[in-house]
């Protein structure tokens, strides 16, 4: 199995249930790994022969840009798409931690993880 992975995809976005967050926004972190079978062959080296990274940051990008009241809904979204533009994935794990969530005290980052399995 071949795992291709992005860490710590750095956006701002508006994603939260209390209005305020949905206008103010916050720091989102987003990590993407996905699973394939796949024989490399040396002598071509090309993309067609994995997951280019390139796509799986533009559809990061472009779902962090949708407004959502629940960062799961965002996961699921980004899963979605992953799982519809390259579709001999086997795996995929997408996570994404909220900075400075509003609570009372302090607290780092909430974190949400959804896993695939085909």
């Amino acid at each position: 199995m071949i795992n291709v992975a992005l860490e710590g995809a750095e956006f701002y976005a508006y994603h939260g249930f209390y209005p305020e967050e949905q206008v103010i926004g916050t720091h989102f972190l987003v990590d993407v790994q996905v699973g394939f079978y796949a024989d490399i062959d040396v002598e071509k080296d090309n993309l067609s022969n994995t997951v280019n990274y390139e796509v799986l940051y533009a559809i990061i990008e472009e779902e962090m840009k949708h407004t959502r009241k629940v960062i799961e809904s965002v996961a699921q979204a980004i899963l979605n798409r992953i799982t519809t533009e390259f579709v001999f994935i086997e795996t995929a794990i997408v996570t994404i931690k909220k900075q400075r969530p509003p609570f009372r005290g302090p607290l780092k980052q909430s974190v949400i993880t959804l896993s695939y399995h085909k």
